[in-house]
């Protein structure tokens, strides 16, 4: 079991299952919405209300959960096995509203999210895929062609701290953080400057 550590449902406990299952520490969590609720102070815009957030790769869904807990709206979870998803719906009704998620079966490596009906602008993509596949740059150019991102749109890579993967122009790296083995990248849609 592990806690959702912030907002309403601070303290209620998650299930977690036995395999293929790596949930992000309590630890980790604090820092990544720390890091979403101050970029969103600095730049003057609502994190939570009218949001969604989206968890790729969902696992027990504890990024998307502790966002609901603390105010956004709406979440998609992105779960391609069976076993897991269950746990998942099982958290979810545990935190949420009916009307608060969606559970989505396929695989976070191939979707293309312009597919799904998302509704609310997104307030940040999680991608913590299994630590020994590296499906990120194929997942952050899908983002680009569906053009499903905002200019305040927050997207949290977890990986292992020795993965590599492509950043390109298309997007500004704002933040990374080393956490033992763990690296935490975010980022954002480049801005681009129109010349007068």
């Amino acid at each position: 079991m592990i806690n959702i550590i912030g907002g309403k449902y601070k303290g209620k406990k998650l299930e977690v299952p036995n395999n293929n299952v790596r949930p992000t520490t309590s630890h980790k969590r604090e820092s990544i919405f720390s890091k979403l609720e101050s970029i969103a102070l600095k730049n003057n815009y609502q994190l939570y209300n009218n949001k969604c957030f989206i968890d790729l790769f969902a696992g027990t869904g504890s990024l998307g959960l502790e966002s609901i807990s603390r105010g956004a709206s709406f979440a998609f979870f992105f779960e391609i096995n069976f076993e897991v998803s269950q746990i998942l719906k099982k958290n979810c009704l545990n935190i949420c509203q009916k009307n608060q998620f969606e559970i989505i079966e396929k695989d976070s490596s191939k979707v293309h999210l312009n597919e799904i009906n998302i509704f609310l602008p997104i307030a940040a993509i999680f991608i913590d895929p299994p630590y020994k596949t590296n499906p990120i740059k194929d997942i952050l150019h899908k983002f680009v062609t569906d053009d499903i991102l905002d200019n305040d749109t927050v997207v949290i890579i977890e990986t292992d701290k020795n993965t590599q993967f492509e950043i390109t122009e298309n997007y500004n790296l704002i933040n990374q953080k080393i956490y033992g083995k763990t690296k935490i990248a975010y980022l954002q849609k480049s801005r681009k400057v129109l010349l007068s």
